[in-house]
């Protein structure tokens, strides 16, 4: 978005406020399709931002959800079940049944209880549901190798579950190629062990590639697709081999997202210019960012026109009764003033999200969509952050 959409759009929220551009996010979408290709399923892991499932572009052939709220985005906008991919480190019974009801295409399980607890359902139910065993990456998260394979040994045992696959996620913002096309090697020579182990046959892979995003570099576009070429070649050639989805959330949604807050207050203490705005880092959340030492790309909208031209550097402030509350520092800008609202952009993933929403009990900010064809729609409403549930 530029500087004059986003003025005409200003003209229809308050601030503070986000604005998820649609298109661009269909873009970003195309753009890793055409480097990994036809025969590479695409899935969005929704986590990093549940408000744009409801212009989902057609190109995602799965989702990844991993809550029951993030379940209930799904029904509430009429997301397709059968793309569902059900995932999370804490599945209740009433969780998996509730997903089996609905018609989810695909459970992952992530321990021995999970799988009990998705067989158990589906026989209740006569019926079989599409089961990807999520393999650790020495964390938390998924089962060990040798549970997998003392796992799959007794596959025959659950007769409510077809195992299909693996699943395999070790993190996020990952720079270096080398690290994914690593993962990948690994991954699918685990694949090869299963079935020289056990004769169970892998014939479906998610797998998250954790490309990492760049918020402060002014090439940020250039260096992405960078990458994402780097790692065409090995992503194509895993895909050749087995029904290969990629899951990302933030590489996906972080470019077209816009956040716009107003400055409130402007003064100057020990020399040094602080603008406090409607804001804060309750609702602004850059990876990597520590108290504001890093500038990410800040769209200037001037209130009203000013006869003098006067460039400064600017400490930004959160409207948070804390000293942590610091956007950035240092930033310059022509003429800032009382009134002016700034335009933080690459929000779109995980800032409406991650942060501190309710600290101070202020309200949660309006969220749009924009589109070309669609023009602008108010998805929530500036939301009381009422933390008293009285009746």
């Amino acid at each position: 978005m530029n500087e004059t959409l986003l003025t005409k759009l200003l003209a229809e929220v308050k601030t503070p406020s986000y604005i998820f551009d649609a298109d661009e996010f269909e873009k970003r979408a195309e753009l890793v399709k055409k480097h990994f290709g036809e025969k590479t399923n695409v899935c969005f892991s929704i986590k990093a931002n549940p408000f744009l499932l409801s212009d989902l572009p057609k190109i995602f052939d799965k989702i990844e959800v991993c809550s029951p709220g993030e379940l209930t985005i799904c029904e509430k906008t009429g997301a397709d079940a059968s793309k569902i991919i059900f995932s999370g480190v804490n599945k209740t019974e009433a969780d998996v049944e509730r997903a089996m009801d609905d018609g989810v295409g695909t459970f992952t399980a992530e321990s021995y209880l999970h799988v009990d607890l998705i067989n158990n359902a589906a026989v209740k139910r006569n019926i079989t549901v599409s089961v990807l065993v999520r393999v650790t990456g020495g964390s938390q998260f998924g089962m060990d190798e040798k549970d997998v394979i003392d796992l799959l040994n007794r596959r025959s045992e659950y007769k409510g579950i077809e195992f299909v696959g693996l699943h395999y996620f070790t993190g996020t913002q990952k720079r270096k190629p080398a690290k994914i096309e690593k993962e990948l090697d690994y991954i699918t020579d685990f694949a090869d062990k299963l079935k020289n182990e056990t004769g169970f046959v892998v014939h479906r892979l998610e797998y998250g590639t954790g490309l990492a995003v760049d918020y402060f570099n002014e090439k940020a576009e250039e260096l992405e697709t960078e990458r994402l070429e780097a790692v065409s070649a090995k992503v194509r050639e895993v895909a050749e081999n087995f029904e290969l989805t990629i899951e990302m959330g933030r590489f996906f949604a972080a470019p077209c997202g816009y956040y716009l807050t107003k400055v409130m207050d402007v003064k100057t203490n020990c020399d040094i210019n602080y603008a406090i705005l409607d804001g804060g880092l309750n609702q602004l959340k850059y990876d990597g960012q520590i108290q504001g030492m890093q500038i990410p790309k800040i769209i200037h909208l001037k209130n009203k026109k000013s006869s003098e031209t006067k460039t400064e550097k600017w400490t930004l402030c959160g409207s948070l009764c804390t000293t942590a509350d610091i956007l950035a520092r240092d930033a310059e800008f022509d003429s800032l003033e009382i009134g002016d609202v700034l335009v933080f952009c690459r929000t779109g993933a995980y800032s409406a999200m991650e942060g501190m929403a309710v600290f101070l009990s202020r309200e949660l900010p309006t969220v749009s969509l924009y589109s070309e064809n669609g023009g602008l729609r108010i998805v929530r409403s500036l939301l009381n952050t009422d933390i008293f549930n009285t009746p």
